[in-house]
């Protein structure tokens, strides 16, 4: 399992209409590809215009060859791009340890 951290910055005006169109995006787009397996999205309480995403993918490839270099990536840019204040800064990692809150 990788998960996927993806750091928004948004326009602050901007800032609300982005929680639903990104929302929309992930349920209609992203949640689709092949070896995804769940997501979280955050919106900073300190920092208006700052949303993060986690994506839970099957495996690292899952992401950066499936679903980057598919058609659906290009939806989803379509969808989420005109937000971006500056391009999302995207890393990957490996899960040490998890706990789910009850």
């Amino acid at each position: 399992m990788i998960v996927e951290v993806v750091d928004f910055k948004i326009a602050p005006e901007q800032h609300e209409a982005f929680g639903p169109v990104l929302k929309n995006a992930v349920q209609t787009v992203l949640s689709q590809a092949a070896g995804y397996a769940g997501h979280s999205v955050l919106a900073c309480i300190e920092t208006p215009g700052r949303y993060v995403l986690t994506v839970h993918w099957e495996t690292l490839e899952d992401h950066t060859v499936g679903f980057r270099q598919s058609p659906a990536f290009t939806a989803w840019r379509a969808l989420i791009g005109p937000f971006f204040a500056q391009p999302p800064h995207v890393e990957h990692f490996m899960v040490v340890d998890s706990r789910a809150p009850n």
